[in-house]
């Protein structure tokens, strides 16, 4: 691990299990750009730092893990889960997203043709003959997860002066991964974490890897309650006046119509992540590998950008949404951007990057401090069990005296 007043990002790339997740599969790995391992690194040192060394991760590690659990691998211009495409438009790149059941639909919409259960042609098509800036007005106004490659002016929050979360009420709306990331490093320090789902909206991380997703909600409890119930509706907005911490990873529209206000809550004491693709004012939606590489973090090979890492974008959100947690004021509205968070990490200037080469059946990269060995995605064993939806709903209403 690169140390000191001046790590070496290229070390914390090659250690990180990214690099070999970035490139053609018969090809090398690549090095990214920019620093985000070591970013990742610096945010789980504050979180350590935060929780009095309860939490002690390595944060370029956790970029790469859910690979480990999914097996996925380097795919060049497609990315690891298979669901975004990076494809050539009238002036530049863009990165488009099909993994809902309603994206063919909607990228039919955005192409004005009808798909078939290969959507591809028909994006690349239009994408050819219009400009990154036609793509990201239609994207929005349809809800496509799509985006020119083109990065954003905006800067992410930054933590402050850490405070310790141990005792305190988390209540977790998120999905997926970048918010139970967050989530999971708050509960590792010390911190009562209530994941709260809708009955007709569960995380759909529920239908991923199971292992990956016990890893991140082992030792949490699970509501459900539904807001178009007067009695369940009353019993979501106690349950929020009673958090701590409220993580959220929707558009603010989301619980704004369940009658929560975010800014409302943040004024009376709660500490409240929001967690968006492109910010609260954006309507753009986005997941992690789209909203990574339309932020710019894309390497290049063979003339054509790449993806880089498993949909990395979430991961580095989640712990820089950890160490938001985790920081001073108590009392706050962290707006998170992950196009932000990705972007900040970036210096947008042409800059060589090592090549990897192949000796003795490993993948090494030549760094400050000699040669390095590729590391691959590595595990970490799941401590415990995940919760059933909706199994702890009663207990957690009765200890926290809510009723319904």
């Amino acid at each position: 691990m690169s140390t000191g007043p001046n790590p070496d990002p290229v070390e914390d790339w090659a250690a990180s299990g990214i690099a070999a997740l970035t490139g053609f599969l018969d090809g090398p790995p690549l090095i990214p750009p920019g620093r985000a391992a070591t970013r990742a690194r610096e945010l789980s040192a504050f979180v350590a730092t935060a929780s009095s060394g309860a939490v002690r991760l390595d944060g370029a590690r956790l970029l790469s893990e859910r690979a480990a659990f999914t097996g996925h691998r380097r795919s060049g211009s497609v990315s690891a889960g298979g669901s975004c495409r990076l494809l050539p438009t009238a002036d530049g790149w863009a990165a488009v997203s099909c993994a809902r059941p309603d994206d063919p639909l909607l990228l039919g919409a955005l192409v004005s043709a009808e798909i078939d259960d290969d959507p591809w042609p028909a994006v690349g098509r239009w994408l050819r003959e219009h400009t990154g800036a036609d793509l990201a007005e239609r994207a929005a106004l349809l809800g496509v997860a799509a985006g020119p490659v083109a990065p954003p002016a905006a800067a992410p929050p930054v933590p402050a002066a850490p405070r310790s979360v141990d005792g305190l009420l988390v209540v977790d709306f998120s999905a997926l991964w970048a918010g139970p990331l967050c989530a999971h490093l708050l509960g590792r320090a010390g911190a009562r974490v209530v994941k709260v789902e809708t009955p007709w909206r569960p995380d759909g991380a529920r239908r991923g890897n199971p292992e990956f997703y016990r890893l991140l909600h082992a030792g949490h409890e699970s509501v459900v309650l539904d807001p178009n119930v007067p009695g369940e509706r009353a019993a979501l907005r106690d349950l929020v006046a009673a958090a701590d911490v409220v993580i959220e990873a929707s558009r603010p529209r989301a619980l704004a119509g369940f009658g929560l206000d975010a800014d409302t809550f943040a004024a009376g004491g709660t500490t409240w992540i929001s967690i968006t693709a492109h910010g609260r004012d954006s309507a753009r939606v986005g997941f992690g590998d789209d909203v990574a590489a339309s932020a710019g973090l894309v390497a290049h090979d063979r003339g054509t950008p790449v993806f880089v890492g498993d949909a990395i974008a979430d991961p580095l959100t989640g712990l820089t949404a950890a160490a938001l947690a985790m920081s001073e004021p108590s009392g706050h509205l962290w707006d998170l951007s992950m196009s932000a968070v990705v972007a900040a990490t970036l210096d947008h200037t042409d800059h060589l990057v090592p090549q990897s080469y192949r000796s003795e059946g490993c993948w090494w990269v030549d760094t400050a401090a000699g040669a390095v060995a590729i590391a691959e995605p590595a595990l970490r064993a799941p401590s415990g069990s995940a919760p059933e939806s909706g199994q702890d709903t009663d207990t957690v209403l009765s200890e926290l005296g809510i009723r319904r």
